[in-house]
Formats: C-alpha cells, sequence, structure tokens
C-alpha cells in the first residue's frame, strides 16, 4: 500500500511519539492550526505504541505511587489534528521523500506495509537499551525503560516477597531476597531507591521477612553514580543509599549472569531471581536504515537549527540527534569536535520547541532559529522523600532536593489532564497507605482460561 503525498498538501512526517515526537506534532499543530483545518497541510505521527510514556515517572509508577495510566499520553487525545499511525519506520529513502511502515495488521497478517510520502520529515525515534555481551544477560535481565517493564518489575519484586515468605529452602529464599541493578544513571538509581523504599515499607506485612534479609545490589561501571548532578551530590546520594544498607559497588562491572548467579568484577557472587540492566541507551536501530549522515556513536549529525547536517527536509532531535551545544565553550583544538547537547529529556522537550517552529517556518517558507540552551541543571529522587538536586549552580539534598523533583516534573508532564491526576495521586498517597498488591497475573490473563479448557477437555476425554 502507498500513501501519495498532494502536490497540494504539505506532508510533514512525525517518526516517533516519545518526548520529541509528541511535543514537536503537539507545538506544530498549534502553529499550523489554520493549515491543517484547510487540509493544505498534514502531519503523520508514526509509532509502535499509541501514547508517549514521561519516563521520569516509571520509578514511581514501579513504586506504586503513580498509577501507570497516568504516565502515558494518548497520542491520539492530545493530536485530533494530526494523523497517528500506530506502527514502525522500517525503511526511509529520503532521495524519493518515502518512508517504509510495518503497521500492526502487518505483524498480525503478513500484509498492511505502507509506504508514506513526505514533504518534511522529523526524525525522533528516540533510544534503546544498550546491552553488553554479558553472558545470561538476555535471559535474565529485566529493562527499565516502558511503562510495561516498570509495572511489570514492581509485580516481580512483590512476588519474590512472596516466594521467599513460603519456602523453606534458604537458597531459595536468599536468591529471592536478592535484587541487582546495573547501572548508576537516573534509571538505575531512581528505580532502585524507589523499589526498595516500596519493599521495605511491604515486608512489614510478612511475618518471617525483614528488611535486614533483602540485599539490594548497586553495580556500577565508573567510580560514580548520577554525574549530572554533580560529584558532590553523586557522592551524598551514594552514602545516602549505603545508610539504608544498599550495597553500592563503584568501579566494578556484571561480568556474567547465568544460572541466576550475578559475578562481578570483583570477584563477589550474588544468587538472584531479580537482575535489573539500566547501563544507558545507543540510538535507535532505524537512524541506521536511512542512509543520512551519524555521528561516531551512531546519532543523526545535526546542525544548530537542528536539521540534519547537509540534507534538506530532514530533522531531528533529542536521542536521536547530535546537536552542537552554542552554549558551550569552543574547542580548545581547532580539529576538536564541538561540544554536543546532552541527549536527556530537559534538552529534548526544549528543542522540540525550537524544532516545531522551524519546520512551521520551511512550510510557510519563513526563516529558521538555532537552538541554543544553557543547562539548567538535574534532580533525582531517592524514594520517598530523599532526592538530590544540582540546579542553576545551587545544591539541594533530602526533602528540598525531593520536592523540587517533584514540583519541575509536574510541570513538564503534558496536559492539564495528567497533572490533575498525578497531583491527586500524590496527595492520596500522603493520606492513605501504600498499595502492596502484586498483579504478576496480568503479563498472562488467559492463563487461567486456557488451564480451564485444558482441563475441561480432559474431563470430556476420560
Amino acid at each position: 500500500m502507498k500513501t501519495e503525498s498532494s502536490k497540494d498538501v504539505a506532508r510533514i512526517l512525525v517518526v516517533g511519539g516519545g518526548y520529541v515526537g509528541m511535543y514537536t506534532a503537539l507545538r506544530l499543530q498549534r502553529k499550523l492550526k489554520q493549515e491543517l483545518r484547510e487540509g493544505t497541510v498534514e502531519i503523520v505521527v508514526v509509532d509502535p505504541e499509541p501514547y508517549m510514556t514521561y519516563q521520569p515517572f516509571l520509578p514511581e509508577a514501579a513504586a506504586g505511587s503513580i498509577s501507570p495510566r497516568h504516565v502515558v499520553v494518548p497520542l491520539r487525545r492530545v493530536l485530533p489534528l494530526c494523523q497517528v499511525i500506530i506502527g514502525e519506520v522500517t525503511a526511509v529513502d529520503h532521495d524519493a521523500r518515502t518512508a517504509t511502515i510495518t503497521t500492526l495488521a502487518a505483524e498480525e497478517t503478513g500484509t498492511g506495509h505502507i509506504d508514506v510520502a513526505y514533504d518534511e520529515m522529523i526524525l525522533a525515534p528516540g533510544s534503546v537499551s544498550r546491552t553488553l555481551p554479558v553472558p545470561g544477560l538476555a535471559e535474565v535481565g529485566i529493562g527499565f525503560k516502558t511503562v510495561e517493564e516498570a509495572i511489570g518489575l514492581r509485580n516481580h519484586v512483590l512476588e519474590q516477597l512472596d516466594i521467599a515468605s513460603s519456602t523453606r529452602d534458604p537458597a531459595v529464599r536468599d536468591a529471592a531476597l536478592t535484587f541487582v541493578f546495573v547501572g548508576g544513571g537516573y534509571a538505575g538509581v531512581e528505580a532502585l531507591a524507589e523499589l526498595e523504599d516500596m519493599a521495605r515499607y511491604a515486608v512489614r506485612y510478612y511475618h518471617n521477612i525483614k528488611s535486614e534479609d533483602m540485599k539490594w545490589i548497586l553495580v556500577e561501571a565508573t567510580g560514580k553514580i548520577l554525574p549530572e548532578v554533580g560529584p558532590d551530590m553523586g557522592r551524598y546520594a551514594v552514602r545516602e543509599l549505603r545508610s539504608r544498607n544498599i550495597d553500592v559497588r563503584l568501579d566494578t562491572r556484571l561480568d556474567s549472569c547465568e544460572k541466576r548467579v550475578a559475578v562481578l568484577s570483583d570477584g563477589s557472587r550474588f544468587p538472584n531471581r531479580t537482575l535489573v540492566w539500566t547501563a544507558g541507551v545507543k540510538p535507535h536501530p532505524i537512524l541506521a536504515a536511512t542512509g543520512l549522515p551519524l555521528n561516531a556513536r551512531g546519532r543523526l549529525k545535526c546542525t544548530a537549527a537542528l536539521q540534519v547536517d547537509g540534507v534538506e527536509h530532514a530533522w531531528s532531535a533529542g536521542d536521536a540527534a547530535a546537536v552542537p551545544d552554542l552554549t558551550a565553550a569552543p574547542p580548545a583544538k581547532p580539529d576538536e569536535p564541538p561540544t554536543e547537547c546532552a541527549p536527556n529529556a530537559q534538552h529534548a522537550v526544549r528543542q522540540a520547541r525550537v524544532l516545531a517552529d522551524n519546520v512551521a517556518a520551511a512550510v510557510r517558507g519563513g526563516p529558521i532559529q538555532n537552538y541554543e540552551h544553557k543547562y539548567a541543571g538535574s534532580v533525582a529522587s531517592l524514594g520517598l522523600h530523599k532526592g538530590v538536586a544540582h540546579v542553576y549552580g545551587r545544591k539541594l539534598k533530602g526533602y528540598p532536593a525531593w520536592f523540587m523533583h517533584r514540583a519541575y516534573h509536574l510541570s513538564r508532564v503534558p496536559t492539564f489532564n495528567r497533572k490533575a491526576r498525578v497531583l491527586a495521586e500524590w496527595t492520596l498517597a500522603g493520606l492513605f497507605k501504600r498499595e502492596i498488591v502484586s498483579l504478576g497475573s496480568l503479563e498472562n490473563p488467559r492463563a487461567e482460561f486456557e488451564l480451564a479448557a485444558g482441563t475441561g477437555r480432559h474431563n470430556e476425554a476420560s
């Protein structure tokens, strides 16, 4: 199936519905509202999921502080003037201005591949988890990048407490109560801190488990965690975690996790049933299939105006783009590459605004502008009422940093609907006790019916 772009209609193809994709499309439909209503412009958004995930809230969703429904934003609701296609771009021919999309229909029936023509393309597919060839990782590792993984991890952790409480085998109990997290960035530290907080609260309802029976281990290959908040706050975060009996191992790598035994580079061995991998991300594989210029790390080479360098009608921002940081000091040597904007949410959201304005200007034939934003700082949560922050040169820790973390992300989560729901849940969570129910059966909802149907057939045969 091929979808042509009319000569009288300018079609903007947005690849990806994450931070950059959704925020850019949201601003474009405001900037080009008249053209969209008149039918002279079309905006097509392609993403494998029908929603945008606000990833900074994943740790709180895993801990049960926020409902999973409120961590995601439905694309069709916030983008009513755009055409949303649930699928994945698998190939791009920019010379012919066409993109091949594999839709859900194609996955189910083998047909349904769509070739979409476009006039302007915005590549914002985001990133994917960066894995290493660690023996056993593919078999037992758990990621922490999607809302499904966050909720699955919450159910898994609570399930391990049930296993430990019901077994008489000390080896099984010890493995069930050992939780290994690999990666000392935002995702790893915040996920571990929130889940450890939740589990420590939950064990008060188990008659034969104490909080000191659990082993929480953070493995980081470098000599620091949370580098975005600065060395002082990073060291404070290490002290805070260790004060909660969390084993923080710096300058340490995971060498193997075969047979559910985490073997570390310092020689330590930890039998476990939970290994969470958050050791970085890498650019989406679709970038390599576009034929567009990439840097050494696989990100699109872009100008400060967020155009793909040397390529007309192609734009990018966020994790997929290597954008020069105009606020950074120039390179010390002429042959050194310029400093690039960090691939984080702060830059992504702000780049999306400039990107939308530039694409709208390109459609209308107006001037475009460069992206320039000085990094304001970072905030990180270390569990309920605990956090670290380094914002505009000021360092905060404990409750003030945790409050700033919540206030900042509440202001950034899109739509008033989501802001109100998240605030309401936080308010209710302060008034009532935590929910510690595991709904692991949600991951296989047909299991009981399949068992009943199989039993029924057996009874009929007998």
